[in-house]
């Protein structure tokens, strides 16, 4: 069932994210999309939504499993500062992990960089995408896959790892409903202008700290207690030796004993 996007926008309560709406009941990807609205001069807020996606993309070149009538595939444009740009792997989880518990759903932790999770399983990635005039952003497409009425049992290559709200809750849950809460919850925590309340927010969720993690980025893999994050939500992991490595993203795998 095609969303109800009067529903949705006599929910919402911001000022600009979501006001100019761009349904598609099919695309290959709100990210392309939303890219090149951002390239053509669109006004920050503007944000693509679709019932399905059949070329859907996660972090690091991954295929999003993105069946038509039962989750969220989101992107939107927004025009940060340089400091909010380095906010913005924040702000999507948080207003995620809000957006879930508006509708009932469970409460969620934070995998970092920024998967959102319940149960021990994904329900929603999260995929930052940006363009510079030189050293200063342009602008950032934020992607956002949310699994809402997803079955994820009935797909065998994410049955282990994915979940969904319905899932966790059991009921079917409004998209319309989780979509004016997302929004309304990214707009809030993107203006926020209180940086490090954001970054607190964020951290008292990231079930990644304390852990003994593999953290692998740029072709070599660090091993590891994910001691801290900073300022710009990059990692602390302090290896085995003793020292210390910052690493802005990664892929993290918990260690297993052995």
């Amino acid at each position: 069932m095609d969303l109800d996007l009067k529903r949705v926008h006599r929910q919402l309560s911001t000022r600009r994210i979501g006001r100019d709406l761009r349904y598609y009941p099919t695309i290959g990807s709100t990210m392309d999309v939303a890219r090149a609205l951002a390239e053509a001069g669109e006004a920050e807020g503007v944000t693509v939504v679709a019932d399905e996606q059949t070329a859907g993309r996660g972090r690091l070149g991954r295929t999003w499993v993105a069946p038509p009538g039962v989750n969220l595939y989101v992107s939107i444009l927004v025009r940060p500062t340089p400091a909010t740009m380095k906010r913005l792997g924040m702000v999507a989880p948080l207003a995620v992990a809000e957006a879930v518990v508006a509708v009932g759903g469970p409460a969620v932790t934070f995998k970092w960089p920024n998967d959102v999770r319940a149960g021990g399983r994904k329900l929603s990635g999260i995929l930052i995408e940006s363009g510079f005039a030189g050293n200063v952003p342009a602008y950032a497409v934020v992607g956002i896959g949310l699994n809402v009425n997803l079955d994820a049992r009935r797909y065998p290559e994410i049955a282990e790892i994915a979940t969904s709200i319905a899932q966790e809750c059991g009921r079917t849950v409004s998209r319309e409903d989780t979509l004016a809460a997302l929004l309304t919850a990214f707009e809030r925590y993107y203006d926020c202008p209180d940086g490090a309340a954001v970054r607190a927010a964020w951290r008292a969720q990231l079930e990644t700290l304390g852990q003994e993690v593999d953290v692998t980025f740029g072709g070599r893999t660090e091993h590891g207690l994910a001691e801290d994050v900073d300022d710009d939500g990059a990692l602390i992991l302090r290896r085995t030796d003793g020292t210390r490595v910052v690493l802005p993203a990664g892929e993290v795998t918990l260690r297993r004993p052995s």
